[in-house]
């Protein structure tokens, strides 16, 4: 597959011209929303990655491969690595439009999509991210998507304090007229720097993605054909493994999905063989997700704020993928991971921002905030695993719950019951004891 893409890669402008001109059924080419009535037509998935210039074929890390660094690089790499937790040193010699190996599924290249799919608003939060990962995010997306269907990047700048984030991006970024950067006076933290973002989108869908990543060709249009077909999915690429250390991209099984284990601990788990082979699975069709990784996703703009968006009482990070993976699914939606599109993500040993107020404290008071609102008597599995502290309200103030449960009320969302016998069914959940206590 190092072949196929490289050559898309040489002639990134050309195929892509190509490709368009090919598309069966296209209509008018960008997709025609005037008052025309026009049936609509498919095509194949875009294999879109358009650079600027040629890439250079033996520039390290080129196609996501291994760069193993001469052991008289050591102290440099040791020197900054705490910049951003992973080998800042190699990140900085690797092209910032580097190509990856396309790691789909053979038969994704043959899925066919609308022509007529909705524009998306791509939202990147940051806070002194480094330079060279914020700008291989930025540059994938600009390269990968068909442009008709992105509406704009936004940048959402959460008080970063290193200097290369100010007028230096500005600048780099001025070159790309989609892409536009708002500042946060002061540190709102990702759940805030999100919604600060949705607020001012202008694209009908929102995509969110972390600021160290590399999308993978094709990888927009799977996400927003789940849209198109029901508003309320909210697909989620396959979130692939972008080394820390060698910076390569590493291809991740399929059938993984998003779970949680009490208290309320997201992890990856197998979609179950029985579900595989009772739904006659395969590589390409979308996994149900009973609970989202919360980094990267795709979401109807309208149905986002219709949900509420994210609970504005809930603090700079932690808990915000729960929330919204149980208010989607309770509340008549539903949550996919999405075979054919993939996204690598540097995954790092520890989070390098540092929380306004204790960390520990913040994510505990967002569980709790979810517990209350959305687990009804299950949230004492929840207190029960180690969080009774959270009951004296002398130790934690989490916040006033009301407009929350309204919101839950209006949407007419289901039971926490309802959600783990039908989304979730193979969660081993304990009795539960109205004192708050677990038994097995």
């Amino acid at each position: 597959y190092l072949h196929q893409t490289h050559v898309r890669d040489a002639n990134g402008k050309k195929k892509e011209e190509e490709e368009e001109e090919g598309r069966p059924n296209a209509g008018p080419r960008w997709g025609n929303h005037s008052g025309a009535v026009r049936k609509p037509g498919v095509h194949k998935v875009l294999s879109l990655d358009a650079t600027h210039a040629p890439r250079d074929p033996h520039a390290v890390g080129q196609f996501g491969q291994a760069v193993l660094l001469p052991g008289s690089r050591d102290a440099e790499v040791r020197r900054r690595w705490d910049e951003g937790h992973f080998n800042v040193y190699l990140s900085d010699q690797i092209p910032v439009d580097r190509a990856v190996p396309d790691t789909r599924p053979e038969m994704c290249s043959q899925s066919l999509v609308h022509d007529d799919l909705p524009t998306t608003t791509v939202i990147f939060c940051f806070v002194d991210e480094v330079w060279s990962t914020l700008l291989r995010s930025v540059h994938s997306v600009l390269n990968r998507s068909p442009p008709h269907l992105l509406k704009e990047i936004i940048l959402v700048d959460d008080a970063s304090t290193k200097d290369h984030l100010k007028e230096q991006l500005d600048e780099y970024m001025s070159q790309f007229p989609k892409v536009r950067i708002i500042r946060l006076k002061e540190r709102q933290g990702l759940i805030r720097a999100r919604l600060a973002g949705a607020a001012v989108a202008k694209g009908e869908v929102l995509t969110f993605l972390d600021s160290h990543i590399e999308c993978n060709v094709g990888w927009l249009e799977p996400l927003l054909e789940r849209v198109y077909l029901d508003r309320k999915k909210v697909p989620c690429p396959v979130i692939e493994v972008i080394s820390d250390k060698d910076m390569s991209y590493l291809l991740v099984d399929n059938f993984q999905r998003g779970i949680f284990k009490w208290p309320l601990v997201f992890g990856w788990s197998p979609v179950p063989e029985d579900v595989i082979k009772k739904n006659n699975m395969k590589v390409t069709d979308p996994i149900r997700c009973p609970v989202m990784a919360g980094g990267l996703f795709s979401i109807d703009k309208k149905y986002f704020f219709e949900l509420g968006a994210y609970d504005p009482g809930l603090d700079v990070w932690g808990g915000e993928n729960m929330e919204i993976s149980f208010k989607i699914w309770m509340c008549g939606g539903e949550i996919e991971i999405i075979p054919c599109s993939r996204v690598g993500h540097i995954f790092r040993g520890q989070n390098p921002y540092k929380f306004p107020k204790d960390r520990q404290k913040t994510v505990e008071r967002n569980l709790a905030r979810v517990a209350e609102v959305w687990l009804d008597e299950y949230k004492d599995l929840f207190y029960g695993h180690g969080y009774q502290h959270l009951l004296d309200k002398k130790v934690i103030d989490i916040g006033n719950l009301t407009e929350q449960i309204e919101l839950r009320k209006r949407l007419k969302c289901k039971s926490f019951k309802w959600y783990l016998e039908n989304v979730f069914p193979d969660m081993d959940t304990p009795v539960v004891k109205a004192e708050g206590l677990v038994c097995g």
